[in-house]
């Protein structure tokens, strides 16, 4: 599956705001933005003109694209899952970007952001209901039982991030057992629930075009 391989940190940029891409980092001194919150490249400080029209809904998109890790052509195939299910297609698609494991991995804080969730998934060591599962974009389902492989559960990385996780809590619809390394998947989330600063309907915008 392709991936963004290049520096995360341009993307904070490019987008002036923090996505939280680089885990622990994000909180510091060092996160890009605290630093140059401008675009990267040569022109980014340049005082350019507003964005407009298409230019808003293009960011947005991009935007959100980026905050999940997901390149152009999955995030389409989301987008028409989305309209194609009852409701309102722009929060049917952050549900289902919401619902992604990397994304569960990384709410439940066994992950200190979704690129690391992504690859502790990729390599095994993370089950559901007590089978293995290794795909990032797997559709959690309510009920279901998101743990830590128990061989993996001394890594340092992720005792680290439950203990951050613990302080900083986790989504509703999420409940976390700490001790045990495991979260359960009480329901699905709700528009409400999903405290981004997405604009979800510039994005249902550009792709009416």
């Amino acid at each position: 599956m392709a991936r963004y391989t290049g520096p995360v940190c341009r993307l904070c940029r490019r987008e002036r705001m923090k996505l939280f891409l680089k885990g622990d980092r994000c909180f510091k001194e060092k996160c890009a933005i605290e630093r140059r919150a401008y675009p990267p490249g040569q022109h980014g400080t340049r005082r350019g003109r507003r964005a407009q029209g298409y230019g808003i809904q293009l960011r947005e998109k991009q935007k959100v694209k980026r905050i999940y890790g997901v390149l152009e052509r999955q995030f389409r195939l989301y987008f028409k899952q989305a309209d194609r299910k009852k409701g309102i297609t722009g929060e049917n698609l952050l549900v289902i970007l919401e619902r992604r494991l990397d994304n569960v991995v990384y709410s439940l804080g066994f992950a200190a952001s979704r690129a690391q969730a992504r690859q502790l998934t990729r390599h095994g060591h993370i089950t559901i209901n007590g089978k293995k599962v290794t795909i990032p974009s797997y559709q959690v389902r309510a009920d279901e039982v998101v743990s830590v492989r128990e061989a993996s559960r001394t890594n340092a990385f992720i005792r680290a991030s439950v203990e951050t996780a613990r302080g900083r809590g986790v989504p509703e619809w999420l409940e976390l057992d700490p001790e045990n390394f495991t979260g359960k998947v009480l329901r699905l989330p709700t528009r409400e629930e999903i405290k981004l600063p997405i604009q979800e309907q510039l994005i249902v915008e550009l792709y009416s075009r």
